[in-house]
């Protein structure tokens, strides 16, 4: 049987074997992470299965402008480091982890007066 043999022929291989220690790599991985993140952030709004109950017990859909609206408050919410926010959208109230950049609840504004909501660490309004 013969040993494996790393194909030094690909970009971004840092061959250790060969004294290859360049920090070139790191730029490779930091520019990897910021085309996932743009990436990420050019995906649509997921809505979980409580939202989606919740949207439905209140006969309220969201259109492309609304989730287009929603999804750049995930991302003014992201750029401030924070995930689990309310983010008030005309008259709904919606509870979002914009790392995942999902819907975790919504509630609308007749319900809204009575709420309190718990577990979050910023607001922003769309």
């Amino acid at each position: 049987m013969s040993p494996v043999r790393l194909n030094t022929n690909i970009a971004g291989v840092n061959n250790a074997a060969k004294g290859n220690t360049s920090s070139g790599n790191v730029q490779g991985n930091n520019s990897f992470q910021s085309q996932l993140q743009a990436e990420l952030s050019k995906q649509g709004v997921k809505i979980s299965a409580h939202a989606q109950k919740r949207f439905a017990e209140r006969n309220v859909e969201l259109g492309a402008d609304e989730q287009a609206r929603l999804g750049a408050g995930m991302d003014r919410i992201q750029a401030k480091g924070a995930d689990k926010s309310l983010v008030l959208m005309d008259d709904l109230a919606l509870v979002v982890s914009a790392r995942n950049r999902t819907v975790i609840t919504a509630v609308d504004s007749t319900d809204a007066k009575d709420a309190v909501f718990t577990g979050i660490e910023s607001a922003v309004i769309v």
